[in-house]
This record gives structure tokens, sequence and C-alpha cells, in this order.
């Protein structure tokens, strides 16, 4: 069993666009329902497995507070659908309009009463002893949560966020309106581009540490509804925030229900040039530092979401991981899977998702380039050394299944519609180390040297960035290396 991974796209203005993000709301909505209707079956892949055994998750069942939210929202989900069945009752029996009014006034008041039992404050912080702030002063971490999500699994979702990175967490709360009212809300969201009052909350905690100088790294989580709302907040921050502030941030998404994800290229050399050999260095090619999206292959709000939209040319920016399985819980479903935790709360060295090995997707043709491998997975295989343009050696290596490269001077087809495949595939030479060593080289996601790892197969911790983070870690490559080369690109323009 391996991971499909679809490395980010590049963005280029030749690809066609069948039903850009900015069309029509009506038909966006249109489109919408059709694709959840398509994707019905997977609705029960939301909640399953609902096996849980840590008392984060959001089914623990011997937590009386997750009880107690599990009970509430039932009783919401029952209590909407009703109120949305009896509509067209009062048109049926022509029920004056006042009376209309009055009765979704009541109906709508009565649901926010309830609401208030399960929702809290604008915003949480993590409160476990795992995080230490002073570990990591010049860091923001800030978690947008997804839908039906109360100050309790938010609360749950940021300690487990701080446990897993040792970090401070700040949760912005997306308050739940009900799981039917909240899905609603995704719809208006996702088609019409409205963003509500956490959404500016948000923008506004993001906006404030990529200015403020004591920050040199903003990192922006989001989950399902998050997705959404991180959107429409990266739409305000390419619009306001300067280039060399935005090579700071960095997003994660789980299960992101968003239809598209903007990270245009730098300049205009680099939009129409594409990734060359001469910008494969250059972290400062796209105007966000990072992106990286996990989806589980039988999650319905992630088949609605990025699974379907990642597919479309143009739409979605960052390198995305599908995991086989269900689930679209955060604690309980994704971070469990990719990130699970010891019995002293650390998280494991390894782990099944981890150390799966990785398929790389080509959705631009629909054919998977490992088909041709004996065992599924993508392969580095050294084969003779040449002479590159500067007349260093080279070790020229071929992915099973691929064209063959030499420091990305020549490029598959598959890889033209797609960034960051030629900086994890090919190899690199290490000037002062003396010696020619393969590597997976991808400067937003530096990876180890193949020589030095027992298996030559590619897994995926071999291109996730954010696995680099767990138990306080950090990535070689700094925020201050970004802001240098930010700055030195200005220069030259």
């Amino acid at each position: 069993m391996a991971v499909s991974f679809t490395p980010s796209q590049k963005g280029t203005r030749n690809a066609a666009v069948p039903l850009a993000w900015t069309s029509s709301p009506t038909r966006l909505l249109a489109s919408d329902m059709k694709l959840l209707v398509k994707n019905l079956n997977n609705v029960p892949g939301i909640l399953l497995p609902l096996t849980s055994k840590h008392f984060l998750d959001e089914l623990y069942p011997w937590s009386f507070m997750n009880m107690w939210t599990l009970t509430l929202h039932i009783f919401l989900v029952i209590y909407q659908l009703l109120f949305l069945l009896s509509i067209p009752v009062w048109f049926v029996i022509h029920g004056p309009a006042i009376w209309v009014a009055a009765y979704c006034a009541c109906v709508l008041l009565f649901n926010k009463a309830v609401c208030l039992l399960l929702n809290g404050p604008a915003y949480l912080d993590s409160d476990v002893k795992a995080a230490f702030e002073e570990h990591h002063p010049k860091e923001r971490w800030i978690f947008l949560n997804g839908v039906a999500v109360g100050s309790h699994w938010l609360q749950a979702n940021i300690d487990r966020l701080a446990m897993t990175f040792r970090r401070p967490i700040r949760g912005v709360h997306n308050p739940t309106a009900g799981i039917v009212f909240d899905l609603i809300q995704c719809l208006i969201e996702r088609n019409f581009s409205y963003s509500t009052s956490d959404v500016r909350e948000s923008y506004v905690q993001i906006k404030n540490a990529l200015l403020d100088n004591k920050y040199d790294k903003t990192v922006l989580l989001l989950h399902s509804q998050g997705g959404i709302q991180g959107s429409l907040i990266v739409d305000w921050l390419l619009s306001e925030v300067p280039q060399t502030l935005l090579s700071q941030l960095e997003i994660y998404t789980f299960g992101n229900a968003a239809n598209h994800f903007n990270n245009p290229h730098w300049d205009l050399r680099t939009y129409l040039t594409g990734a060359t050999t001469e910008t494969q260095k250059d972290r400062t090619v796209k105007s966000i530092g990072h992106i990286e999206h996990y989806g589980h292959s039988g999650d319905f709000v992630a088949r609605w979401g990025i699974l379907n939209f990642a597919k479309v040319p143009n739409r979605y920016m960052g390198r995305m991981f599908e995991r086989p399985g269900s689930g679209h819980l955060l604690n309980q479903h994704y971070l469990n899977a990719m990130f699970p935790l010891d019995d002293e709360g650390r998280v494991m060295e390894t782990n099944k998702f981890m150390e799966m090995a990785v398929n790389i997707a080509n959705h631009e043709t629909g054919e998977n380039p490992q088909s041709q491998s004996t065992n599924g997975a993508t392969n580095i295989n050294h084969e003779t050394e040449i002479k590159d343009q500067t007349g260093m050696p080279s070790v020229m290596t071929s992915i099973a299944g691929w064209p063959k490269y030499t420091n990305g001077v020549h490029a598959s087809p598959i890889t033209s519609n797609r960034e960051g495949m030629l900086e994890s595939l090919i190899e690199h030479i290490t000037p002062d180390s003396g010696r020619k060593d393969s590597l997976i080289h991808d400067i937003n996601s530096p990876v180890q040297k193949v020589a030095s790892r027992p298996s030559q197969t590619l897994r995926v911790k071999d291109f996730s960035r954010l696995w680099q983070y767990r138990n306080g870690s950090t990535p070689p490559i700094e925020a201050q290396e970004l802001k240098e080369e930010a700055a030195k690109r200005l220069r030259t323009m």
C-alpha cells in the first residue's frame, strides 16, 4: 500500500481551467451540489474508524465533554433537518409571510442558544506542558478549525498539535452552528467567497504575526472548513502583505474543503519560465514559503475538496499527500495516523504512514508513473557519471517509468505542470563534502540522502516538511535564509 503524492502545480498561464473558482457563484454552487451527491457513499468515512484510545480524541468514549458535545450535535442535526423540511410546508399551505418570518426567527434563535453551550471565546491557546515557547520564540503557530467544532474540541485540537510539535498553538475559533448549518456555511463561503467574523479574526492574527519583527516564521494549520477560510485569508494576504514577509509563511492543511488555494509566482520571469535549472535552488519562486495538504482517500470532505480540485490546472497550489483510508476528525484520524504518540506523549520516530512508499500521481494525464515499477514505489536508480554544464561531475538518476534527468536539464512532460518534482527527485552535488551524493532534494522540504538510508524506496517522510517539526524539531532551512534570498531577489528586479 502506498501514499499518492502530488507535487504542487506551477500555475502557468497556458493551462485551461474548466470552471474557475471566480466563476458565477450559482454555477459553482450547482457544481458543488453535483460533487456532493457523487461522493455521498463516502459520508460514513467522516467518522470511521470509530476506534479511539487517546483522551484528546474527538470520540474518546470516557470523556464526559465528548459525549455531551456529541449529544448536542445529534439533537442539532435532527432539529435542523426538520426545520429545513418544514419550510416547503409553509409555501404549500400559503402561510402568511410574517408568520414564516417569525417561525424562522424563533428556530434560529433557539439554535443559537443551543450552540452557546458548544462555543466559547474567539480564540484559545494550547494548554499543555509539552509546549515551551522559549524553545521557538521566533515562531507563531495558528490553527483554524473545521465543521462542528466547539470550544471543547478546539482546545483538544490545539493541545494535540502542541504535543505533536512542542510549540504553543493559538486556535482561532470557527464557531459551530450545528453540522447541517455549518455545511450550508461552507457552501456560501466556498462559492460566494463570504468571509465570516472568524475568517477576519484569523486574518488579523496571521497578518500581525507576519508584520511583527518578533517572529520570523508563521505557520498556519487548517482543518476541514478551516481550509476554505484559509484559502480566503491567503487571497487577502497576497493582496496586502509584502512578498518578503509572505516567504516566512508556511501552510499545512488536513482534509481541506477549499475549492482553490493560491500561491502565485514571485515575479514575471518565474511565471513565464517556470522552475528551470536556474531557479531550482531558489526558495522564492513562489510567494508563500511552503504549502502542504494531507487528505484521506475515503474522507468525504477531502474528496469534496482537495482530492477533487487538486486535479484542476491552476487551481490548487501546494504538494498533496493522499493517504489510503478514511476518517475526517483531526486528532482521532489525521494526527493519530500521521503523528502517533508514545506513552510519554512524544511523537514516535517511525510510523506506518511516514514509512509508506510514495506513488507520484499525475493528474494531468490520469496515469501513474509508478505502474511500471515492480513494487509500486518510487525508486532512484544510479546510472553513469557525467559532466554537467559547470564541468562538475554529476550522477544521472532515473525514476522507474520516468525519463532520465541530469540536474533538471531535461524535464519530462509530466513535470511540466507541477512544481517540486525536479526539486524532489533529481540529484544534487554537495560541493564541500567532496563526495557525489544522490539526494532527494527539495529546498522547501529537505530530506535524507539516499545513500544514507537502508532502502532507496522513497517514503512519505522523505517529502513531508511537516514531519520535520515533530517533537520540537525544526527543518534545516530557516526563515532567515528565505528573507535574505527574498531581499536579494528584490535587489535584482
